[in-house]
């Protein structure tokens, strides 16, 4: 029973630091900026908005 509490609780970490990821994820970045990171922020702000919507559907 603890390791899964300790699972949930590692759960939501991560879902509460891609939400903090996304809300404070820069606005556009410049155009000479790699294509790696533009894809690895592309994935947080996918995540973030999908953790966000599930929340937002939850609290009705």
């Amino acid at each position: 029973m603890t390791s899964e509490v300790l699972r949930k609780l590692l759960v939501a970490g991560v879902a509460v630091a891609a939400l903090s990821v996304g809300a404070c994820k820069k606005a556009e970045a410049p155009a000479a900026a790699s294509d790696v990171t533009a894809a690895s922020d592309t994935g947080v702000s996918d995540a973030s908005s999908v953790a966000a919507s599930d929340a937002a559907s939850d609290a009705k």
